[in-house]
């Protein structure tokens, strides 16, 4: 029996610093714990945003887990870390809580330097199975007893990654166990085989008939009574045998499951059961519900997968909407040309929503695809399409396509066909950090030898550029960045662009200015400050990273001879090496240059503002960059 009380003003909650203070808590207790973490997270994911929907569907399993094991001794590796909000306001930050996804605050995901309890750092999907593999491997040969707990789910398991660990892991044969985080969901409902293989979930009534119909007409055959009394008496086998259990254990994994994931009782003595008995890697396979106790969040589980701020009683967004999205734009611009061109075909991977292709997805079902969580499946798929002749645009964040480089590399430019990649959340995103940010897709993107590379100013280039993308014969990839555009007017009349051609904006004698995407109309403002200082400088929007416009920012660099490059992308690689390179091979080395992008460390999360100037791309910067430039020797 627990000995904490909650005070007149205080919640079990608010007593907690570590799992170890829940140890001795009766059900009832925990159950009341449960109430105050849900409430927490609502009241402050209405403020701060995040990943609302998952961390609500978890908060049972996540008491659980902690109640059962040894943490942090046992490790318990969140896939997918956008689940972990519960997890951290058990493991001694809750006064830390408040900052969550605050600009130096707290993480929304697992993170190896802010608690001994994040055993693994997670922001992406699908690794815990292969982390916890590894650690349980590592235990074993230093002779360490303790477990390694991988918690999979939200989508995660349609990726091919938890199988090729699933299956190692089952060779390993080591004491690995598995939570399956069944949800029907990732951001967007699952989709594929195994999300319907997963979701035959038999009642205990349906289970007994069917086993009874089984032993009576066996018992007209000669089949042997002890035979027909282990399938009496063998529940869990016979379970096994029409649930997902009989995949699990294809892949040597003990399977134990569904489990009500919200069902204390039932989650606590399963989990004691493994824990005390396990020999080899266990797979549990538990139910819950994404937006669990918060009734917005239930009826609508994708929208409040990832929010901004929003009021607790409507679930309403307090954000006000100021632009159209560039997501928006590309939605709705794809969806305008698939109208009149039936060889569009729209993919994606989970993300229907986030890259703004539901209302394609309505209008065209049959040219729409959701792959679930598998970057790598969706380019080579693309890839099929080209090579009959269709025009497939793939739309996944910039940080995602890092998982599909050797497809994009092997399978659409070695090839050279007609795929076009939809860059989504290219630059800093915001809140959600390193794992997130679209800092590298120029860097990774620019060396592969047949890609067309391009970067839209504003909204209505992006209209363009997609329509040039989807019409160049060869692979073609439009990045654009997270959030409002610059308000210019959208046009029904798309036109392609000549490729690798910019664009002179403005004219000028004493520097070049040339900024890519989402920096150039701060690249202008920066040129209205610097000629109220008395200089004169040129600003061109190169529109293509790949091919370079080479001839105009040639001779627009030797008649300044000073440029500045600007990017929101790693300074490695990039567009500005570009630049330096056009530079040399063109005997301009001399000309005096200044790269501006984020620097060779992982950007932090934080509003954009904030780390476009930490990074020294924002408008100041440029003018003081420009100002350094001219007075050096």
């Amino acid at each position: 029996m627990s000995t904490l009380q909650p005070a007149a003003s205080k919640t079990l909650l608010d007593q907690i610093e570590s799992p170890a203070d829940i140890r001795d808590f009766t059900v009832a207790e925990l159950e009341i714990l449960a109430k105050d973490l849900r409430d927490t997270i609502v009241g402050t994911v209405s403020r701060t945003g995040g990943h609302l929907a998952p961390s609500l569907g978890v908060v049972e399993l996540t008491i659980a887990l902690h109640y059962v094991f040894d943490t942090p001794r046992d490790r318990l590796i969140w896939d997918v870390g956008h689940q972990s909000y519960a997890h951290k306001l058990l493991t001694g930050r809750r006064e830390e809580f408040s900052t969550l996804r605050q600009y130096r605050g707290m993480s929304g995901f697992p993170k190896f330097s802010e608690s001994k309890y994040d055993a693994f750092g997670t922001g992406h999907s699908s690794t815990s199975i292969s982390a916890a593999s590894g650690i349980t491997l590592a235990k074993n040969l230093k002779n360490c007893k303790q477990k390694a707990i991988a918690v999979i789910g939200d989508g995660s398991m349609t990726a091919g990654m938890a199988f090729e660990a699933l299956n190692h892991a089952g060779h390993l044969d080591k004491d690995l166990i598995v939570i399956l985080n069944d949800n029907e969901m990732s951001i967007s409902p699952n989709v594929g085989a195994l999300s319907n293989f997963l979701s035959r979930k038999l009642s205990g009534k349906t289970m007994s008939r069917v086993k009874a119909h089984l032993v009576e007409k066996l018992s007209i055959y000669d089949v042997g009574e002890n035979i027909l009394n282990i399938l009496r008496k063998s529940e869990e086998s016979f379970k096994s045998f029409f649930t997902p259990g009989m995949l699990f254990e294809a892949f040597k994994f003990n399977y134990i499951g569904p489990v009500d994931g919200h069902n204390l009782e039932e989650l606590l003595e399963t989990l004691e059961t493994v824990r005390d008995t396990s020999q080899g890697p266990m797979l549990i396979h538990v139910l819950t519900q994404k937006g669990r106790g918060y009734e917005p969040a239930e009826k609508n589980p994708d929208i409040f997968h990832g929010v901004g701020p929003f009021d607790i009683k409507t679930g309403l967004s307090l954000n006000s909407k100021k632009s159209t999205t560039y997501t928006e734009v590309f939605g709705n611009t794809l969806t305008e040309i698939a109208e009149r061109d039936s060889k569009i075909v729209a993919i994606t991977a989970a993300m229907a929503s986030g890259t703004g292709l539901v209302e394609f997805s309505q209008k065209f079902p049959d040219r729409f695809v959701d792959v679930g969580i598998a970057e790598q499946h969706a380019v080579t798929f693309a890839a099929g399409l080209a090579s009959e002749g269709l025009r497939p645009v793939v739309a996944v964040y910039s940080s995602f396509f890092q998982r599909a480089m050797d497809q994009i590399i092997h399978d659409v430019c070695i090839p050279n066909l007609s795929v076009t990649l939809a860059i989504d959340r290219a630059g800093v995103v915001g809140d959600d950090g390193p794992t997130h940010h679209g800092v590298f897709d120029l860097s990774f993107l620019r060396f592969i030898p047949n890609m067309v590379l391009m970067a839209p100013k504003d909204e209505q280039e992006l209209q363009h550029m997609l329509y040039t993308a989807i019409y160049y014969d060869g692979p073609a990839a439009v990045r654009y960045p997270r959030g409002a555009g610059e308000g210019t007017e959208l046009t029904g009349n798309l036109k392609k662009l000549a490729i690798g051609k910019g664009e002179l904006l403005r004219e000028g004698t004493d520097i070049l200015l040339l900024p890519v995407g989402n920096r150039v109309y701060t690249a202008l403002e920066a040129a209205e400050g610097l000629d109220r200082l008395g200089i004169d400088a040129a600003v061109i929007n190169p529109r293509f990273i790949k091919p370079l416009d080479g001839g105009l920012i040639l001779e627009w660099a030797e008649r300044t001879g000073r440029v500045i490059t600007i990017e929101d992308n790693s300074r490695q690689g990039g567009f500005g090496s570009h630049v330096l390179e056009l530079l040399s091979s063109s005997g301009l080395s001399s000309v005096k240059t200044s790269l501006l992008g984020h620097p060779d460390n992982f950007v932090e999360h934080g509003p954009q503002k904030i780390l476009w100037k930490n990074s020294g791309i924002n408008e100041a910067s440029i003018v003081h960059a420009a100002i350094q430039l001219i007075g050096s020797v």
